[in-house]
């Protein structure tokens, strides 16, 4: 008598585990479902970053970064107007290049904050992805929207 109900309590005790186990994959199983709004997003507040990336990014040792181009085009013309026109006209083709179609690009510490390339309207935007690099004594900034 004593033998059968030791066979019953681990015959219950492994349905309670079966049980729980159950659960816990089905609560975990919806939990970790992902949802097609934030990846959405995500993709948009990455935008200036991954640009920045590119722009800051040398291919192998022996190429020079496209911020440390402009860089270079502004340092040796001691910041004129005309480098700045020529570094303008650089950084709006390279810009258009990666097909992005809201921008402003801009350089903050030595030209103040000048703007050197910008599409669309900044003042409609409404979720801005800014990311910032610096280049020597230069700090490049980049706002996606």
């Amino acid at each position: 008598m004593l033998d059968e109900k030791g066979y019953f309590y681990i015959i219950d005790a492994i349905l309670a585990v079966m049980l729980l186990l159950m659960v816990f994959l089905i609560v975990n199983a919806t939990i970790s479902i992902p949802s097609p709004d934030y990846s959405y997003d995500s993709k948009d507040i990455r935008m200036a970053q991954d640009t920045m990336e590119m722009l800051s990014g040398k291919v192998n040792f022996t190429d020079q970064t496209f911020l440390g181009e402009i860089s270079e085009i502004l340092k040796e013309n001691e910041n004129s107007k005309e480098s700045v026109r020529d570094v303008s006209r650089l950084s709006k083709d390279k810009l258009n290049s990666f097909n992005l179609k809201n921008y402003k690009f801009s350089e903050n510490n030595v030209l103040n904050g000048k703007v050197l390339a910008e599409s669309g309207d900044y003042s409609k935007a409404k979720d801005v992805s800014v990311a910032t690099r610096n280049y020597g004594d230069y700090s490049y900034s980049l706002s996606t929207w």
